[in-house]
């Protein structure tokens, strides 16, 4: 996904009249907290002994200033919305957060208003729908997220698009928590590059994987069911746009930051990758439902059937891609694509499910079966330093299958 924080050089923009504006100070959410529409609200994932984390919602009114007595910090923020994905189109929405250790505030960012992730129509996009509605809640729109790091202030400038401003406009603060121990496999054991118990021809060894136990899921929030997809025929690979200055042990964090964003936040029913990678080539599972099974995800708009969502956990756009997190991407791409003996050299056609894809809905694409982010939809994802790569992954994955 394209959500790399683009700064904003020289002077802090100025605010329109038709700028909805907020500065707030974190609350943390104390009972007497005021009422009204300046009122916090907490979505805890499993908040208390299990740490699962959770998300602020604070209302952006405009001009108002909202203050509390203590400071909650968080590590990855949006801006949410009642309303359609694409409410805000056209409009600009920057935001600047305060370093809790130092108390410095950082320069401006504009995060991206267009969703290019989500679920296609059909199932998965008919079960967050019915899932809102039982809620009682509108539908929900969001900007990609923003990785902050430990922050514990945010000012929020809202420029509304064509459309004007959505209701129920928030900022969405993320605390990912210490993560949910549970007693599940931590990891599932890579398989020797011999073949092991591989039966397919060109099957590739599958990698160590580290499980959603493994990186602290709150199982709670998910939806409970799965929804699985045709055999996986082409592997987009993508960048989460966070950080790439983080140690690999913090990893587990930033993806339960995203993990909350992405069901707390976007209303989604799950994580929308089905992988991650980290800067030291350690791979993580995704979406819940089973790493071997074909798990429909939300990551490439128009295309998420018959294909598998796999993200470089950082930003390249002009930092260079560690050679680790490389030979993780090849790795799963080759086991993934392996198991229905998908060349990963190859090239096959999948059809549009959206729209909003480079592809009208109903379209026929051919991709080749390791592709970019960017082959399926108008992003900058997986980046400019990225992406150029994807060539020596699809040999490498090639390679690891026998081909």
């Amino acid at each position: 996904m394209s959500i790399s924080p683009r700064a904003l050089r020289g002077r802090p923009p100025v605010v329109l009249l038709a700028v909805l504006a907020a500065v707030l100070t974190l609350p943390s959410i104390p009972a007497e907290a005021r009422a009204g529409g300046g009122a916090p609200v907490e979505r805890p994932g499993a908040r208390g002994p299990a740490d699962g984390g959770s998300v602020t919602s604070l209302p952006l009114t405009g001009g108002r200033l909202l203050a509390g007595r203590t400071a909650r910090r968080f590590d990855l923020l949006g801006v949410g919305w009642d309303g359609p994905a694409r409410a805000l189109a056209g409009g600009t929405v920057k935001v600047r957060v305060r370093d809790a250790a130092t108390g410095v505030w950082s320069g401006w960012h504009e995060l991206e208003t267009d969703g290019e992730d989500g679920p296609d129509a059909g199932a998965d996009a008919a079960v967050t729908a019915a899932a809102t509605a039982a809620a009682g809640r509108a539908p929900r729109g969001a900007t990609a997220p923003l990785w902050t790091g430990p922050s514990d202030g945010v000012a929020v400038e809202v420029t509304p698009g064509p459309a004007g401003p959505p209701p129920g406009l928030r900022v969405e603060l993320v605390d990912p928590g210490e993560g949910v121990r549970s007693a599940g496999a931590r990891s599932t054991a890579a398989e020797p590059v011999d073949g092991g118990r591989r039966t397919g021809h060109h099957q590739a060894p599958r990698p160590e994987i580290v499980t959603r136990a493994g990186w602290g899921a709150d199982e709670s929030i998910r939806e409970p069911d799965f929804e699985y997809t045709g055999p996986v025929r082409v592997v987009f690979v993508h960048h989460t746009a966070t950080t790439t200055e983080y140690a690999c042990s913090d990893a587990p964090r930033l993806i339960r930051a995203i993990y909350q964003y992405h069901v707390q936040s976007n209303g989604w029913r799950d994580i929308g990758y089905n992988f991650l990678v980290d800067r030291c080539g350690t791979v993580y599972e995704g979406r819940a439902g089973g790493t071997d099974l074909p798990v429909h995800g939300a990551h490439t708009l128009g295309f998420n059937t018959d294909s598998a969502g796999v993200a470089a956990i950082g930003t390249f756009v002009t930092d260079l891609p560690p050679a680790p997190l490389l030979t993780g991407v090849a790795r799963i791409a080759a086991w993934k694509l392996g198991l229905t003996e998908q060349d990963a050299g190859g090239s096959t056609r999948l059809v549009s499910g959206s729209d909003g894809s480079l592809y009208p809905a109903g379209t026929g694409a051919v991709f080749q079966a390791v592709s970019g982010h960017r082959d399926a939809f108008n992003t900058e994802c997986p980046g400019d330093a990225l992406y150029p790569k994807l060539p020596e992954l699809r040999t490498e994955a090639a390679r690891l299958q026998g081909r």
